[in-house]
């Protein structure tokens, strides 16, 4: 998911591209990470827990990010708003956890990232009922193409249909929530600054107190959470798991440095499509070295998805407010 903010410079759009294109290269190689990590033994994996692995991911990665964090400086997270960045920070945790357990349920690469790509249509939903924002028809309409490129990537109809392939549609409207408050702290006179860093502090905090909650919860009721999502959700994995954790975990900070040089340098809406590469490129890892073929319809699908969000990027015009992280 993307934490940082946008700024608009004039000029800087070529250096803006190759960061984005560098951090969807980032994004790509983490989603092929957090879906081997938790893939039981088996099947090929690691058998490590979803849950676990997200928390420690974000560990590993906010560690790494403090540079970030210094730069953009501590005494930016002064707000009046602090319950907003709190349920927006434990929003975003979420959205990785019920993400990555995608993954643990055995949803492949392709499936999994196209679908996120439904995340715009779910900001237009909620922007619209939550902050009174008008719904054009193009938003209208790209909404309801980009909901059936997201039925046929999902495979409505198939055989081998499972609720699973619902799960990255869930974490999708998540992530959206997240950015949904984001318009709403802004609306109210938050500055970039404060959005971003808060995310960076309260994210991790917010990671252990999921984790905490799914550990408690399958103690108390060991039937009610599905089977290996409490299991073990404070083990560190040893040997060639650990060293691929460490990755995850410094891709994911690296995604957000990229990011942040890319948002610098060269306005969001010119940037999305480069950032949209990581829809190809994860399925393309995923397909390689996982073996995981997209299905039949996959293209035609994920095209309407893609469509759908760069339609709505070109129609509309982007408003998100300037940060500086020099």
């Amino acid at each position: 998911m993307n934490h940082v903010s946008s700024s608009t410079p004039n000029n800087g759009a070529a250096t803006g591209a190759f960061f984005m294109i560098a951090a969807s290269l980032a994004f790509a190689g983490s989603n092929l990470l957090q879906s081997a990590l938790p893939t039981p033994v088996e099947y090929g994996g690691y058998g490590m827990s979803s849950t676990g692995m997200a928390f420690w991911q974000y560990v590993i990665a906010s560690l790494l990010a403090l540079p970030l964090i210094l730069r953009i400086g501590l005494g930016n997270l002064r707000t009046s708003h602090p319950v907003a960045h709190q349920i927006r920070a434990f929003v975003s945790a979420l959205g990785v956890h019920v993400f990555v357990y995608g993954f643990a349920t055995g949803v492949p690469i392709w499936q999994m990232v196209t679908l996120l790509a439904t995340g715009p249509l779910f900001i237009i939903l909620g922007s619209t009922l939550f902050l009174g924002e008008r719904a054009s028809a193009v938003r209208i309409g790209a909404a309801l193409v980009g909901f059936v490129g997201a039925i046929i990537v999902s495979g409505v109809g198939a055989e081998s249909l499972s609720s699973a392939a619902l799960i990255p549609i869930v974490a999708a409207a998540l992530w959206a929530t997240t950015d949904v408050l984001t318009k709403y702290l802004s609306k109210r006179g938050e500055r970039p600054e404060t959005l971003t860093i808060s995310l960076l502090v309260l994210v991790t905090p917010n990671h252990l107190l999921i984790l905490i909650a799914v550990w408690a919860l399958g103690g108390v009721a060991p039937g009610l959470l599905p089977a290996g999502l409490a299991d073990n959700v404070f083990a560190l994995p040893g040997g060639t798991a650990l060293a691929l954790l460490v990755l995850l975990g410094a891709l994911t900070a690296a995604a957000q440095y990229l990011l942040a040089i890319a948002y610098k340098a060269a306005d969001a809406t010119y940037l999305q499509p480069f950032g949209d590469l990581k829809v190809p490129l994860s399925g393309l890892l995923g397909w390689v070295i996982l073996s995981q073929v997209p299905g039949d319809l996959f293209w035609a699908g994920a095209a309407l998805i893609l469509a759908a969000s760069l339609f709505i990027l070109w129609a509309e015009t982007d408003r998100r407010p300037k940060l500086s992280v020099a």
